[in-house]
């Protein structure tokens, strides 16, 4: 089995991170919703978690079904992926107790516009982009990282319009980022 080692050592640091992120989501989600957050897109959660757990499994069935190693551009393909856990921590960081894998709206909240959210409204969602990409093209899953972009491009044009309209109704969110774009930076002044 090529690359065997480097896989179980991604994979248990992917799986760790998540699992990581599960706890930090569950205690803010219990933090909010003692002040009165109100929870929205209920329904296609579970297909994002769906999407997700499918996604680790479909990669690592990959990597074991076709017996592929590293890529040839692993070290730029590792740099995106260190790129993008830096852009996580950030962007979550930022946050703070407001972070959630759900969408969570604590009515008449400050809306946070610091760290990478001054530069763009979703930077976690780019990150989760970026890693849907990345992670199965480390170890040359190619069918993984196409069938699971699209997937993605699905879950998030659903996502991302049911969250800005949820912030959009109970905070000042439209009118904060007024001019701040979905992923692409704008560098503001």
């Amino acid at each position: 089995m090529k690359d065997l080692l480097p896989f179980i050592s991604f994979m248990g640091f992917i799986i760790f991170q998540r699992a990581t992120e599960v706890f930090f989501a569950k205690r803010n989600e219990k933090w909010m919703k003692s002040k009165g957050a109100l929870e929205f897109g209920i329904v296609h959660y579970r297909w994002i978690v769906l999407m997700h757990v499918l996604f680790l499994l479909s990669f690592s069935m990959e990597k074991f079904i076709f017996n592929h190693g590293l890529s040839s551009q692993w070290l730029i393909i590792f740099i995106a992926f260190i790129f993008s856990q830096a852009l996580r921590i950030w962007a979550l960081a930022s946050l703070g107790r407001y972070w959630n894998t759900k969408i969570l709206v604590l009515p008449n909240a400050d809306v946070i516009r610091k760290g990478p959210y001054r530069f763009m409204k979703h930077p976690n969602y780019f990150v989760v982009c970026v890693e849907i990409l990345v992670i199965p093209l480390l170890f040359q899953a190619y069918y993984t990282a196409c069938l699971f972009t699209v997937l993605n491009i699905m879950v998030l044009a659903v996502r991302i319009p049911e969250e800005e309209r949820a912030l959009g109704c109970y905070s000042e969110y439209d009118g904060v980022f007024h001019d701040c774009r979905r992923f692409l930076p704008k560098f503001v002044k």
